[in-house]
């Protein structure tokens, strides 16, 4: 079985979850994939950023799909919310239709938020996420935590939290 791990990281802790997976399974890498990358292989593994409320570069898998019938199919979102079970529902609905997600492991890996590694565009979206944040008069310890993290990063990766992934990709 030919595997890929393919992925977009805009701030690395996709990139590190990325490369755990292909070391743990000895396979291919490809940042910032075309479809001809993936296409000749039995498993592919792709992985993004959450990004206000989407998925970094998912659409090279879901628009695809039909190509890819017969192949193993593993998706991993990366975002530093802790990734609750009832958050995680309504993120896959948008990306994924009800059959996509019967035919794809789905898996979110917790990352971390860097400000200061954000792009420009990224920097003014979270800024006006900031604006709101403090704007909240009683917040929730999601809240607050998202908004000391605009002044201390925070990193959550951890490489046990492949171990779901791996094994759905060994069975």
């Amino acid at each position: 079985m030919k595997t890929i791990v393919a992925y977009r990281s805009r701030s690395g802790y996709t990139k590190r979850y990325a490369q755990w997976i292909a070391q743990e399974l000895g396979c291919d890498i490809k940042e910032d994939p075309e479809f001809s990358d993936i296409q000749g292989h039995d498993t592919i593994i792709y992985g993004g950023g959450m990004y206000a409320g989407g998925f970094n570069g998912v659409k090279l898998i879901t628009k695809n799909l039909d190509k890819l019938s017969g192949k193993k199919i593993a998706l991993f979102a990366v975002g530093s919310n802790p990734g609750r079970a009832h958050e995680m529902k309504p993120f896959w609905d948008r990306v994924l239709t009800a059959e996509q997600q019967k035919k794809i492991g789905c898996f979110y890996l917790r990352g971390g938020f860097d400000f200061n590694k954000l792009n420009a565009k990224d920097k003014v979206l979270m800024k006006m996420l900031k604006i709101r944040l403090q704007s909240i008069k009683e917040r929730t310890e999601d809240e607050q935590g998202m908004l000391d993290a605009y002044e201390t990063p925070v990193d959550f990766s951890d490489k046990e939290n492949i171990r779901p992934l791996i094994e759905f990709v060994r069975k």
